[in-house]
C-alpha cells in the first residue's frame, strides 16, 4: 500500500512539473511582432469592417451583371492557399481570396468572437464593404463552413463552391474544444514554429512538395506579425464545434462541391453525403488531390468553375 502511494506521489510530481514546464514555455516572451504595413506585399490590399483591417488580394477585373468570387481560406492557413487556382479564373471571373480574423496579415483581436457565424458576419459585412453585388462565396476546409453561413445571412451571394469543407467533419483539429489554460497559448505558439506549421501543413497533401518555401513565407507572415500570440491565443481557446450540418437542407443557392478524392481524413462517402444533403448541388471528385484540392490539381478545380458559370447565372 505504502509502495503504490509513493508511486502516485511520484507521478502527481512529474505531472506538476511537466505542466509548469509548459506553462513557462507557453508564456515564454514571444517578442513585439512586426507592423502588417512592412510584411505585406505589392498585391495586398486593406479594408476596414466593422473596425477589423481585413488582407485581400483579388485576381481578374469586375464584370458587371456577373457574381465575383470570394474565397475563404481553412484553419491556420490563409488567401495563400488560393495563389494557384486563383490566376487560372482570372480570365472568367473577378476572383477575391481574403484573410479571415484571426490569420494571415489581417487583425487578430483578443475580444473578437471567432466562432463559424462571427467569422461568417465579417465575411458578409467585407461583401458589402467593397460593394460586390453578386458573389459566389468559396471556402476551403474550415472556410467551407463559414461559406455556408455567409451563404445564408448574404444577400448578395447567389452560389456557393465547397473545397472539401469542414462540414460534416471539421476542418479544425479536434483537441482544440478541450483547451484548458495554458493549452491555448501553447497551441499559439506551437503554430508559430515554421517546422511545426510545414509538418502540420503537409500532412494534408498528396504531394507534400507543392509545401515549398514559397508557401511556408507567406504562412509565417501571420507569427511575425503584431498582436499574433496574444490573437491566436484567443482565437485556440474560442473553438466551439458548430452544427452546420443542420443548415444544409435550407441551402437556397446552387452548390458546386470540389473533392480531393485522396483525403486522408475526409472518405468519399463524406462528399456523397454533402451532395446527398444539399438539394441540387454538382459534385465534382478530383483525381490525385487530397484536402487541399484547389492547391493539387488547380487547372482541375478551376476548370470546374468556369463549367459551372451557367449554375448560378440566372440565379436572382
Amino acid at each position: 500500500m505504502l509502495i503504490a502511494r509513493n508511486i502516485l506521489k511520484t507521478v502527481a510530481i512529474l505531472l506538476l512539473i511537466v505542466y509548469g514546464g509548459l506553462i513557462v514555455y507557453a508564456y515564454w516572451p514571444y517578442g513585439d511582432g512586426i507592423p502588417v504595413a512592412d510584411l505585406a506585399g505589392p498585391n495586398d490590399r486593406f479594408v476596414d469592417v466593422n473596425g477589423i483591417q481585413l488582407r485581400y488580394q483579388t485576381w481578374g477585373q469586375a464584370r458587371p451583371g456577373e457574381p465575383a468570387l470570394v474565397f475563404i481560406h481553412g484553419f491556420a492557413n490563409s488567401l495563400q492557399s488560393f495563389n494557384r487556382i486563383g490566376p487560372l479564373l482570372a480570365d472568367d471571373y473577378q476572383v477575391i481570396a481574403l484573410d479571415m480574423p484571426g490569420f494571415g496579415l489581417s487583425d487578430k483581436p483578443v475580444d473578437h468572437d471567432y466562432s463559424n457565424p462571427a467569422q461568417a458576419q465579417v465575411v458578409a459585412d467585407f461583401i458589402a464593404a467593397l460593394e460586390l453585388d453578386k458573389v459566389v462565396i468559396g471556402g476551403h476546409s474550415m472556410g467551407g463552413a463559414h461559406a455556408l453561413h455567409v451563404a445564408e445571412m448574404a444577400p448578395e451571394v447567389v452560389g456557393m463552391i465547397l473545397f472539401n469543407p469542414g462540414i460534416i467533419t471539421t476542418g479544425v483539429p479536434a483537441a482544440t474544444q478541450y483547451f484548458v489554460f495554458p493549452l491555448p497559448r501553447l497551441a499559439a505558439k506551437t503554430f508559430g514554429e515554421r517546422e511545426f506549421r510545414e509538418s502540420f501543413l503537409t500532412s494534408s497533401y498528396l504531394d507534400p512538395r507543392l509545401v515549398t518555401d514559397a508557401v511556408m513565407d507567406e504562412l509565417m507572415l501571420a507569427p511575425r506579425s503584431e498582436g499574433y500570440i496574444e490573437g491566436t491565443t484567443a482565437l485556440m481557446g474560442y473553438y466551439v464545434a458548430g452544427d452546420e450540418i443542420s443548415m444544409l437542407a435550407d441551402v437556397q443557392v446552387p452548390t458546386l462541391i470540389v473533392w480531393g478524392i485522396e483525403d486522408k481524413r475526409k472518405p468519399r462517402g463524406e462528399a456523397e453525403q454533402l451532395r446527398d444533403m444539399i438539394a441540387g448541388s454538382r459534385l465534382i471528385i478530383v483525381e490525385d488531390a487530397a484536402h487541399y484540392v484547389h492547391e493539387e490539381q488547380p487547372q482541375v478545380a478551376a476548370q470546374a468553375i468556369v463549367d459551372a458559370r451557367d449554375f448560378w447565372a440566372n440565379t436572382e
